[in-house]
């Protein structure tokens, strides 16, 4: 039995053009533009990706140039540290929504439902940036 291809977690078949040593990366957000329960069409105007080194931590995000202009404040479209953290919070409500289309994925992955971790994620960034 064939596994089919994953939308939200890829792991790289070459080389990243990130400028992180990352191995894969999990889509944690873009818009929804219709689709099916089998597979869904996702615009990639605007989106986050998390990159992950070879053992899954995380070594930063990706941001599209949309919501890079969409947010002056930020500087570049790879982010890390309290800059990550920042952005992520600006974004925490559409990404547990989005994650939420890859619910079974993620609880496999992080062995909790979408909306609980990112429950519990936005008070662990907000105290990342409170203690910096």
């Amino acid at each position: 039995m064939s596994k089919k291809k994953s939308q939200f977690a890829r792991v790289y078949k070459r080389s990243s053009q990130s400028p992180f040593d990352d191995h894969s990366t999990l889509l944690w957000l873009a818009a929804v533009a219709g689709g099916n329960d089998e597979e869904l069409n996702l615009d990639f105007e605007r989106y986050i990706y998390v990159h992950r080194e070879s053992d899954g931590s995380i070594c930063g995000i990706s941001i599209s140039k949309k919501m890079l202009s969409e947010n002056p404040e930020f500087e570049l479209r790879h982010l890390v540290g309290v800059e990550m953290y920042a952005f992520l919070l600006l974004y925490v409500e559409e990404i547990a929504a989005f994650c939420e289309f890859f619910r079974d994925e993620f609880i496999d992955m992080f062995l909790i439902p979408p909306l609980t971790y990112f429950t519990l994620a936005e008070k662990y960034w907000l105290e990342k940036i409170s203690d910096a």
